[in-house]
């Protein structure tokens, strides 16, 4: 890029553009804020907003002064390694998606090391925060902006996560959030013991309580309990050669956590569950406070509508050099995650242009006038040279 820009004084240019990338006091929260500006119209002439979707991403990266990294699980290489790794929030409609927010993460032994914060220039006033912490940070944010809100989807690493659930309960935001197969629920139907009556003198019982007959189950063991007409065969996206298809369930349940010291039981709330044809248990598992009279298809819809993001990482890092960042610094790897970013929010507006509805005369190209000699070949006053 130096050298396209600068080809006369590549070395300098390129001192600019690091020094642009790495110190500049430019804010990387207001740039991306400037470009949704233009990306969300955009977005929106091809249908309303679907979700807001909560994933992180792994970035591999040897040593231990680069900032954020330290020997973690990353998604890139599927294992525990050397690694840093950004929280994201992004905005899908059934078409398109694009990160609104982007934060690394920032590891506990990170957090607690002040000489290694003071080398990589971590602001003071971050702290550590888990990661669906800083999920519920960047998801109030752009309740604050007014981002069109949508269906929160989130993995397992999220779901699991009581009081992430909670949270977002109490934002009134549905949610489609996974599972790990250990967590406990209450089978359809039960739920805890209520407070026994009051005896005597002194206060009166308030929290609920399990006795021998009254116990939850984890989702796996009542996945593999549930009756054989309880699954049916639901196709939820057409692939590149065959329809994506598999067996699920949904059942109303009672979350089972901590709840012997609440007053209330938890509230009702779908179990969704995937259970491909041919395996010798439950693959997937899924909370939901969606509707419900929601249909499965619909259910089960929105609960793989994650893989949109997919695609997004896999063009941000492979084409558009998001994984490339070289620098140790907290600043750096914000600018350049945010310019990576706002040039894919480019392509996605772009590509917004050439929807359907651009088809019917909206697509809004300028193309130049042809010159007044320009004559088309073949036209019966084409001049023909003897």
């Amino acid at each position: 890029m130096a050298a396209k820009l600068a080809p006369d004084n590549v070395r300098r240019m390129h001192q600019s553009l690091h020094h642009l990338v790495a110190d500049a006091p430019w804010d990387d929260e207001a740039l991306l804020d400037r470009a949704l500006d233009t990306v969300l119209p955009s977005m929106l002439r091809q249908g309303p907003v679907v979700a807001w979707v909560v994933d992180d991403t792994g970035f591999p990266k040897k040593g231990r002064h680069s900032v954020g990294v330290t020997r973690q699980y990353c998604g890139q290489v599927g294992k525990q390694d050397n690694c840093r790794v950004a929280v994201s929030l992004s905005m899908t409609t059934e078409a398109s998606s694009m990160p609104i927010a982007f934060r690394l993460y920032l590891p506990e032994v990170w957090a607690n090391d002040q000489q290694r914060r003071k080398k990589a220039g971590v602001p003071k006033e971050i702290a550590f925060q888990t990661k669906p912490q800083i999920a519920l940070a960047q998801i109030q944010q752009a309740k604050e902006r007014g981002i069109p809100a949508g269906v929160v989807l989130a993995d397992a690493g999220y779901g699991n996560d009581s009081q992430f659930r909670a949270k977002l309960t109490e934002w009134d935001l549905p949610y489609v959030a996974g599972l790990m197969s250990t967590v406990k629920v209450w089978k359809p139907g039960e739920q805890p013991v209520s407070a026994p009556a009051k005896k005597g003198m002194g206060r009166r019982p308030k929290l609920l309580r399990r006795d021998a007959k009254h116990q939850p189950v984890t989702v796996k063991d009542l996945a593999q309990s549930l009756a054989p007409n309880a699954w049916e065969k639901v196709c939820w996206r057409t692939g590149v050669k065959d329809d994506l298809e598999s067996r699920f369930a949904a059942v109303r349940v009672r979350p089972a956590h901590r709840d012997y010291s609440r007053a209330e039981p938890h509230a009702e709330e779908w179990l969704l569950i995937e259970w491909p044809e041919g395996e010798s248990e439950p693959a997937k598992y899924w909370f939901s406070t969606l509707p419900a009279d929601l249909p499965l298809a619909d259910l089960v819809h929105l609960a793989k509508h994650r893989w949109i993001i997919e695609r997004d990482y896999q063009e941000l890092k492979q084409e558009l050099g998001l994984g490339h960042f070289e620098g140790r610094g907290w600043r750096g790897f914000h600018h350049h995650a945010t310019l990576c970013i706002v040039s894919y929010g480019f392509l996605v507006a772009e590509r917004s242009r050439f929807s359907p509805s651009a088809r019917a005369g909206h697509l809004r190209l300028r193309a130049a006038k042809p010159p007044q000699s320009f004559r088309p070949r073949g036209s019966p006053r084409t001049t023909r040279a003897a």
